[in-house]
């Protein structure tokens, strides 16, 4: 099929509000051509020819597929081991001690929400392995991991990564943590993989289907995403499903309004319930 793909204000317009309604992802007016670019194949492969037929189309298939290919398409799931390495810092030398000593329960809860391909859930999980090594059968640790893409929840299952995607890990953890599978890959240890979970979910649903609180959320680089209303109420959400004493981690590109917002302010992109 041949056709050259354009896509009008209103199309675009009513793309972009069902896509913020349904995932909260805020698309402004200078991403048509992304949003023409990440798309077309999609178009073409299904025999469509405008996005007009395309929205009709992703509001009226009844599987869902239709709606996950688009989220898949869209969405930047950019991310690589110890990003912004101060917040692992600071997990592991002040966060951990602490939740050591205060919950009782040694069940430790801890959620990565917009996981992308594994790479922060992985971390963490090593870090704990470190860090509790020496009563690690009296902890119950493992680590919920979300995202609302399946593209990238199938390879953050997989643990498979490249030598270049593991080169920011300490040397002691690539031959503890990983396997080699050939000269350019590994795999996450079995170890690893087993302390986390991986979840399809959508930050946007209305209720939280957890039975109990987080001690620790990381939800970083994914509300860029997002309008200040938006924001506001994922945080309330998520200051909800903190335990007291809890922490919340959000990217160093992101901020959270004080005034607005019950968390407290340790350090940059670092919060707590208190």
């Amino acid at each position: 099929m041949n056709f050259t793909l354009s896509i009008t204000n209103e199309e675009f317009r009513q793309l972009a509000d069902y896509i913020r309604r349904c995932y909260g992802i805020n698309l402004k007016e200078e991403k048509k051509a992304l949003v023409i670019g990440r798309l077309q194949n999609e178009l073409m492969q299904k025999n469509i020819s405008s996005f007009t037929d395309y929205f009709r189309y992703i509001t009226t298939d009844k599987t869902g597929e239709a709606l996950v290919a688009l989220v898949d398409r869209i969405t930047t799931n950019h991310t690589y081991f110890m990003r912004e390495a101060e917040h692992f810092r600071f997990f592991r030398d002040v966060a951990v001690p602490y939740l050591r000593k205060t919950v009782r329960s040694r069940d430790l809860r801890i959620w990565s929400a917009g996981c992308s391909t594994g790479e922060e859930p992985y971390t963490l999980a090593m870090i704990l392995d470190e860090t509790l090594s020496d009563d690690i059968p009296k902890w119950d640790k493992r680590i919920l991991a979300t995202d609302i893409s399946g593209k990238v929840l199938d390879k953050a299952r997989n643990g498979i990564y490249t030598s270049d995607e593991i080169t920011s890990i300490p040397a002691a953890w690539k031959t503890r943590y990983f396997k080699k599978l050939d000269n350019d890959k590994v795999m996450v240890a079995d170890s690893i993989k087993k302390e986390v979970i991986f979840r399809r979910f959508n930050l946007m649903d209305p209720v939280y289907p957890f039975k109990k609180k987080f001690h620790v959320i990381f939800c970083r680089n994914v509300m860029i995403y997002f309008d200040a209303k938006t924001k506001k109420e994922l945080i309330n959400k998520f200051y909800e499903n903190t335990e007291y004493g809890g922490y919340l981690f959000i990217g160093h590109s992101e901020s959270i309004n004080r005034e607005e917002s019950k968390y407290k302010y340790i350090m940059p992109a670092v919060y707590r319930k208190e």
